[in-house]
């Protein structure tokens, strides 16, 4: 889906949204089934704990991006993702109830037979969305056919694509390409050169015809698109993804005008201000029942060795604009960088104090980050930030380094969660910490940073790579 609005984007948003209300409705009755099933419960006590439920429920799982037809992922939520995402709704409720100071008023057998139930009643509906997605997007009747004009190796990927995926609705019937041979692995045949492919059109109805750019000259491609006028065909040109050495690109519409997005940022309007929203509130659940451990590890530090509580560090921010960074100091004070070179902490790296050996294991120095986070510079989730000089090392090397400074940095990241948190001794270790980068710019959403806040909980204390 593109960054920006486009009008072949409504019907995928009007599916996303039916199938999160079929999510959330699936969480309201079954919370009205265990009530039912319970004697004493009343239904009049549980419409609060309804409402907000199911709200949340259409929230996380009106997933747009997952129903639409053109990608790769159109699939049903898979039972991991069910439970991920009605754990979170699932503490929205109780946060709720306790903020209220109503819970005293709902049966915790309900509550507790609710939450363990509720998983499996979401797993038959996904199960029935998926069948009707099928039904929607893969009937016989529905299915189209089609040729490509030009078989460029993104056009045979979206060819083996419409093969492997009864789901997009599309049936390949060959490609023209002045080549001889066929694409390496393609199944899909060789049916003339570019020329023959204007007479072929004209005697056989096809539905779609899938032009491929860049492979072919103009002058080729020229004489069969002007042919095409005069059939009934759908005509899509495809671009080759790696024009100009870009990867990843999409389409969208800006001022009514198509084009395509190389490289932009997810947090544009609304989504900005949610995930700002999702920062601000998460900061201050995590931040104040905290303080009093705030307080100790600063007195830890303070101990364990002479020198300044916080340690701050210039690095890069949102945009490439420098911004300070904050952490509980773990070195000794005189090995701390001000400026030039700095050396990043290694195994057994001698200028960590033993207090700081415990709070980087755990990674309790990182915690003051979360006034970076409500002080609007750095984000929960996101690309971790390195230091400026080695940002300015990395440039150099790595392809895309920078486009990582199209979002905030985040005190956790899509990277670390992958095994690639920790001391980066070798380019390859960068180059692959990046792709993780941008792949998280590229698949944005929030239920994915909920997923990485809960696999980070999950790894800080067993994380062989913090030290």
């Amino acid at each position: 889906m593109s960054f920006y609005s486009s009008k072949s984007d409504r019907p995928t948003t009007w599916l996303g949204l039916a199938v999160g209300a079929a999510y959330g409705l699936t969480i309201i009755l079954t919370l009205e089934v265990c009530v039912a099933l319970h004697a004493s419960a009343q239904f009049a006590t549980f419409n609060f704990v309804a409402v907000v439920a199911g709200i949340a429920g259409v929230i996380g799982f009106s997933d747009l991006r997952r129903y639409i037809v053109d990608n790769g992922a159109t699939m049903a939520h898979s039972f991991g993702t069910i439970v991920r995402v009605w754990a979170s709704c699932f503490f929205v409720v109780v946060l709720s109830v306790y903020l209220t100071k109503t819970a005293a008023d709902f049966s915790r057998v309900v509550m507790i037979s609710w939450m363990i139930s509720t998983p499996f009643a979401l797993t038959l509906t996904s199960i029935l969305c998926r069948w009707w997605l099928f039904r929607l997007y893969g009937a016989k009747a529905q299915r189209r056919t089609a040729v490509f004009v030009g078989f460029s190796e993104d056009a045979q990927r979206l060819a083996e694509s419409f093969q492997s995926t009864r789901m997009f609705g599309i049936t390949p019937l060959g490609f023209f390409d002045n080549r001889l041979a066929e694409g390496p692995g393609s199944q899909v045949p060789r049916l003339g050169r570019l020329i023959d492919a204007i007479d072929w059109i004209a005697k056989n109805p096809v539905d779609v015809v899938f032009v491929g750019l860049v492979q072919a000259r103009a002058s080729d491609i020229a004489p069969v698109v002007d042919a095409l006028h005069d059939s009934v065909a759908s005509v899509y040109f495809v671009p080759d993804s790696t024009l100009f050495g870009l990867g990843h690109m999409q389409y969208a519409e800006m001022a009514g005008r198509p084009v395509l997005v190389a490289y932009e940022t997810p947090f544009i309007g609304v989504t900005r201000l949610l995930k700002r929203c999702a920062d601000v509130i998460l900061s201050l659940l995590i931040l104040v029942p905290l303080m009093p451990l705030l307080l100790i590890i600063a007195l830890g530090v303070k101990i364990s060795s002479p020198g300044p509580v916080l340690f701050r560090q210039m690095r890069y921010g949102v945009g490439g604009q420098k911004i300070m960074v904050s952490k509980f100091r773990s070195m000794s004070n005189a090995a701390q960088p001000s400026h030039g070179e700095v050396a990043q902490a290694t195994v057994g790296d001698t200028r960590v104090t033993p207090f700081g050996r415990f709070i980087r294991k755990t990674s309790l120095d990182e915690l003051p980050q979360f006034f970076n986070v409500l002080g609007g510079s750095m984000s929960i989730v996101g690309p971790r930030p390195h230091a400026v000089e080695h940002n300015e090392l990395y440039r150099k090397q790595v392809k895309g380094y920078m486009l990582r400074h199209k979002v905030k940095p985040g005190i956790t990241g899509w990277a670390q969660v992958n095994g690639l948190r920790g001391e980066t001794d070798t380019l390859d270790k960068m180059q692959r910490r990046i792709e993780y980068d941008l792949y998280y710019i590229r698949h944005w959403s929030l239920s994915l940073d909920f997923k990485i806040i809960l696999r980070t909980v999950l790894l800080v204390l067993r994380d062989r790579h913090a030290y």
